[in-house]
């Protein structure tokens, strides 16, 4: 852990709050823009939901992660010189439905001889995905997701197809909410293509924490920030839970809406804070990954639920996620903002793996369950008040926000990655100006 000292905290210009992507981005960029920045991290190490942990052998995420190809964090990254290496799911994908499996009409051939689709709904699916490719989503007007598939989609199976597609590249469950435009985008990313990293996404958070220190970024992990202390609507300084306070003349909160209204105090009210919380819908996943010796069944590597929020992937098809030659997987149930029933899900989890891999615990090396990780803080959904979030704090100066909630239409990690740049890139702007 890095200590502080006095002539520390008398030059800092920026104060980066929380160690995961976001925050990475965020003050390697500043750093590379000639600011002088302190990243404060509460746990003993940085990396947030991007951390990768070594269990037996195995590298496990925590929970389900895909680089987008066509997303902005993979962009961003190569553009930072990170190195992305990893490999693509399979292209045979499955579908349960109704407790069966049966082939997932994900292409030309296999959707002409889809079993579960009549013909119309054959020709229905053929034509949705011609649409998606050539859709521009941003001239979808502000409805939700089941409102646009509805006026959409007449078949009811190729509407169960689409949920499924949707879930998986959004990895949410709230059609009622989620906002139509929004979530095409999202999926038009999605189909472009998926990597699927050596090593997990702790490759990612040591190659961007390696280049902030190399950068001049002092990362101090254990320190928990309680405050943001401002004067005359301007930021003054940030007050660490052991007492300490570091002056700085920004801040960068990579902390959920609810964690950053806290940290500013009384006056949060009267910001966009207060309204960023309160209208926040957050997506939760419950998640189980496995390590196995063995896969019980050939050709059941990528499974999608049709009418269950399931999604089924054997990561270690392509790409290396074991020493030992353990093979590692990941099944997730997508619970949406509400409340989950941790027995329950883990209880539909093992089913599903009983379906697709009969005979699979005893071929468990590893298992790790993870009853309800927040996926991201808020969605992209009807009734915000804004559709942009950010990276202005308006009403404090030199307060900014960052993370996977913070998005002018991005998900998941590339809104992490996105937003992280947009207020880099404001404070530089900021202090050229002054």
């Amino acid at each position: 852990m890095m200590e502080l000292n006095k002539s520390e905290l008398d030059q800092c210009d920026t104060a980066v709050i929380g160690g995961g992507l976001a925050g990475l981005i965020a003050a390697l960029e500043l750093a590379k823009g000639g600011q002088s920045v302190i990243l404060f991290e509460k746990s003993g190490r940085v990396g947030g939901r991007a951390m990768t942990n070594k269990k037996n052998g195995a590298f496990f995420n925590l929970g389900g992660h895909a680089l987008y190809r066509a997303g902005q964090a993979y962009a961003i990254l190569t553009e930072l010189g990170v190195r992305l290496y990893g490999g693509s799911p399979p292209a045979k994908i499955n579908a349960l439905w109704n407790n069966q499996i049966v082939p997932m009409p994900a292409n030309l051939g296999s959707m002409l001889t889809s079993k579960i689709l009549t013909w119309s709904g054959k020709m229905q699916l053929m034509q949705l995905v011609m649409k998606l490719a050539k859709m521009d989503t941003n001239r979808i007007p502000d409805s939700s997701l089941r409102a646009w598939a509805e006026a959409e989609i007449s078949d009811p199976m190729v509407r169960h197809i689409f949920y499924s597609l949707c879930r998986t590249a959004t990895y949410a469950q709230d059609p009622d909410y989620q906002l139509a435009g929004a979530v095409l985008a999202q999926l038009q990313r999605a189909l472009k293509g998926v990597l699927y990293l050596h090593g997990g996404w702790q490759t990612i958070v040591d190659q961007l924490k390696d280049k902030a220190i190399q950068a001049g970024v002092q990362i101090v992990s254990s320190k928990d920030v309680k405050e943001i202390v401002q004067e005359n609507g301007k930021v003054l300084k940030v007050k660490l839970a052991d007492g300490a306070e570091v002056n700085v003349a920004n801040v960068i909160s990579t902390a959920s809406p609810s964690e950053t209204y806290k940290l500013v105090g009384d006056t949060a009210d009267r910001t966009m804070l207060k309204q960023w919380k309160d209208q926040a819908r957050p997506s939760m996943a419950a998640c189980l990954d496995l390590g196995l010796r063995k896969l019980p069944e050939r050709g059941r590597d990528v499974a999608m639920g049709l009418d269950q929020p399931i999604f089924f992937s054997h990561h270690t098809v392509n790409a290396q996620l074991s020493d030992n030659g353990t093979l590692v997987m990941h099944l997730v149930k997508y619970n949406g903002p509400g409340e989950s029933d941790p027995k329950a899900d883990e209880r539909m989890l093992v089913a599903v793996m009983n379906t697709l891999h009969p005979g699979w615990e005893e071929e468990v090396v590893v298992r790790q369950f993870l009853p309800n990780i927040t996926v991201v803080h808020d969605t992209l959904h009807t009734g915000k008040s804004s559709r942009f979030t950010g990276p202005a704090v308006e009403g404090i100066r030199g307060l900014y926000v960052a993370g996977d909630w913070v998005t002018h239409g991005e998900m998941l990690a590339d809104a992490s990655a996105a937003s992280a740049k947009r207020a880099a890139a404001a404070i530089l702007k900021s202090s050229r100006l002054a």
